[in-house]
């Protein structure tokens, strides 16, 4: 009797850390990655395709298309976020016909369990859950109550020393956002995988 009793808590302490282990489990990055070169330093990310297929594949398709370059960081709010503008309006170089399309279009919001964790990407949207269009935050700490309403899509793999120059940029506020002093620009964009 004894025995059963130890194997059954055995047993159930297992499937109590698998649970748990299930619950922590971080999304699989796809093999695609992006590299955005700033004058901070670069910064690669990479996607889960699993997680927000469509957000990815917009996303992808900006980079490869080449609508990131030129393009800059509109707002760096300290442990909060660095976000990057919406292609339409943030670029300083003209935008081709092709570009223009895939920038205006609106994504549909993909939340998910996914937490909103330093290096963590996600799409910036308006009220409306559905109008992600290209502009999109790189986290630069923890914020557990953007969880649930803001579609994460991938996370920075290498480049956390230039999140880090960029948290030291001064800043002012405007309204809600806290902004660079600064123009700081994507001076271009590569991928790879």
């Amino acid at each position: 009797m004894e025995n059963t009793r130890i194997l059954i808590l055995g047993l159930a302490c297992l499937a109590i850390i698998s649970v748990a282990k299930a619950l922590s489990h971080e999304p699989e990055l796809g093999s695609a990655r992006v590299v955005f070169q700033t004058s901070y330093g670069d910064i690669e990310f990479g996607f889960y395709p699993t997680v927000a297929p469509k957000t990815v594949d917009h996303i992808f398709k900006l980079v490869r298309l080449g609508g990131y370059n030129t393009n800059h960081f509109f707002r760096v709010d300290k442990g909060f976020v660095a976000q990057v503008a919406d292609v339409a309006s943030g670029r300083s170089a003209p935008m081709n016909e092709e570009q223009r399309i895939e920038a205006e279009k609106k994504i549909v919001g993909e939340f998910s369990d996914v937490k909103h964790v330093r290096g963590t990407l996600s799409m910036g949207r308006y009220d409306d859950p559905n109008s992600a269009q290209s502009s999109f935050s790189m986290l630069l700490g923890d914020a557990p109550h953007l969880d649930r309403q803001y579609a994460v899509f991938g996370k920075v793999t290498k480049g956390d020393e230039t999140l880090s120059k960029l948290e030291e940029v001064p800043t002012r506020r405007e309204g809600i956002f806290v902004m660079p002093t600064e123009r700081i620009t994507i001076l271009s964009t590569y991928y790879y995988g």
